[in-house]
């Protein structure tokens, strides 16, 4: 796969988040996925994609920089939304945050097989 085609795949990917279109996930997301070293499967991924939204409602996910070397992708997803509740153990409460997420993909052909996810909680300190 060049790093096109897999760029493009990724882009698919974050449109299929951002309508949140469940159904299709699969199509971009192995069965066996992991992410941070946990194994989620398809499934527990999708609920925790799911419990995201619930819990911010106007979760969009914006790239913001995009690198890719097959079988990799790397990216720095920026996120301007509302939490409902508590966030990553903050009380934001509906107070608007912007943050952003640096996040390592592998794929193992055209699905995402691994996932190395860190958040920039201080971000969001900082703004509380």
């Amino acid at each position: 796969m060049t790093p096109a085609e897999l760029t493009d795949i990724y882009r698919d990917y974050i449109a299929c988040l951002n309508r949140q279109d469940w159904p299709a996930l699969g199509k971009f997301v192995h069965d066996e996925v992991v992410h941070n070293s946990q194994s989620f499967g398809l499934t527990g991924y999708r609920a925790m994609l799911e419990r995201d939204f619930r819990e911010i409602p106007d979760l969009r996910f914006d790239i913001e920089l995009l690198i890719s070397e097959p079988p990799r992708v790397a990216a720095r997803l920026k996120f301007d939304c509302t939490p409902a509740g508590t966030f990553l153990g903050l009380a934001v409460n509906g107070r608007r945050v912007s943050f952003c997420e640096n996040v390592i993909y592998e794929f193992d052909g055209a699905k995402i097989r691994q996932v190395w996810s860190v958040i920039d909680k201080a971000a969001i300190e900082a703004q509380l």
